[in-house]
């Protein structure tokens, strides 16, 4: 790296951190989660608005990359604390109601994308139309779980069973839509023999992680306390495992998420917690890099008019899949009213997962740039919905009224 490009890069690290605290500052001041802003920050330093000239000025195409890389790293450690954050998350109320929500608010969403892929596919020059289809359905069911939760408590939701049970919501659609992109990467990549061949290698992998690496940690590290060279062992590990992951053709997001999810729950809150403060500061920098880098991508100036029908279609089609599939089963499930729209608005959030996944499909080339930048501000506006619809759900104060469910859920008369 030539000093020009080390002064660009940090001059750009330091843009980006700034702008990324401002307008999450003002996301949160307008009444939506600071991601909201962040996931912004790209898109306002983008050619959408600045032009592609001020844009290639401040992030040159020979620095990009180096950005990327960063913004990599940032993903990664991220991932790995969603695994880690999915294996400890124990709190399943009325599970047979979050189940069927979850499943309907996938499933739903999923089929209507699909649907959706039939027919807008001609227009994009899909070379695998079975992965296009498989992916637009995908991308349409994920629900953010990190932002869920922050809405959550923002709201002051957390502690009602509307909002554990949004979060069981979330946490098993997160594992469907995780799930869902590893066949659609499988599928994309069986044009390529030599990967299609390495794939077969994921097998042994989580058996390995399954029956050899999870044991061993439990044996080795359990009910210890945690110490920096511990905390430290398991980063690495985890980095190998995305390293691994992205070897093989399936991207590096799996491995980190994986090997996260393996980390033991009982006997390993002291190291859950130190790798959360490790963790914790690192992405909270390079995040933004990643959304940088991604909202550079987005230029809705090049649509056109049809352009313009597909986006209106994809987010009607995404809200009327998850939110009206969520609220739908939530009535079906003797939910009272206002509980199933909360809970419709709340699984209906995309923000930052959205953003990862349509990375994924840019990246193996499953989607073209303008279906990229349509989802990114379908992604923005189903999660910046969740705040208007909640705020005019409880205006009067915070949430009093507990989840009813028939013969289940009783009202606390006592929650304020």
């Amino acid at each position: 790296m030539s000093m020009p490009q080390t002064a660009i890069v940090l001059f750009d690290l330091a843009l980006i951190i700034v702008a990324a605290r401002l307008l999450g500052a003002l996301a949160r001041r307008v009444g939506q989660p600071p991601v909201i802003g962040e996931l912004a920050t790209g898109i306002l330093l983008g050619p959408m608005i600045l032009g592609s000239h001020l844009t290639g000025v401040l992030f040159p195409s020979d620095v990009r990359p180096l950005l990327s890389t960063l913004g990599t790293f940032g993903l990664a450690l991220f991932m790995f604390t969603v695994g880690l954050d999915l294996g400890h998350r124990r709190e399943r109320p009325h599970a047979k109601a979050a189940s069927a929500i979850s499943l309907v608010s996938v499933a739903l969403p999923f089929g209507l994308g699909v649907a959706l892929a039939a027919f807008i596919a001609t227009g994009h020059a899909a070379e695998n139309k079975l992965a296009f289809a498989l992916f637009l359905g995908t991308a349409m069911s994920v629900t953010a779980f990190p932002v869920l939760a922050r809405i959550i408590t923002d709201h002051n939701l957390q502690h009602t069973a509307i909002g554990k049970m949004a979060m069981t919501c979330a946490a098993v659609d997160d594992v469907c839509a995780w799930s869902l992109l590893t066949v659609v990467t499988i599928v994309a990549g069986t044009k390529q023999p030599a990967h299609s061949m390495m794939i077969v290698l994921a097998i042994p992998f989580l058996l390995l992680i399954a029956l050899a690496f999870r044991p061993a940690l439990r044996k080795l590290l359990g009910g210890r306390a945690a110490t920096p060279a511990m905390t430290c062992t398991l980063l690495a590990c985890a980095l190998c495992s995305a390293a691994f992951t992205e070897w093989i053709g399936l991207h590096f997001i799996f491995g980190a998420f994986i090997l996260g999810a393996a980390i033991p729950t009982l006997g390993f809150e002291g190291q859950r917690e130190a790798l959360n403060r490790w963790t914790g500061p690192i992405t909270a920098v390079l995040l933004p890099v990643f959304f940088t880098i991604s909202g550079l991508k987005v230029d809705l100036g090049t649509l056109g008019p049809n352009g313009f029908v597909e986006l209106v279609l994809i987010i009607l089609v995404a809200v009327v899949g998850k939110f009206g599939g969520a609220w739908a089963t939530a009535r079906l499930a003797k939910i009272s009213p206002r509980d199933s729209i909360t809970l419709a608005a709340l699984v209906n959030t995309r923000g930052l997962t959205e953003l990862i996944v349509l990375s994924v499909g840019l990246e193996l080339a499953i989607i073209d740039q303008a279906i990229y930048s349509i989802m990114v501000v379908m992604a923005l506006v189903t999660t910046a919905m969740a705040g208007p619809v909640l705020r005019l759900l409880h205006r009067t104060g915070a949430h009093k009224k507990e989840l009813l469910l028939s013969g289940v859920g009783t009202v606390d008369k006592n929650q304020n």
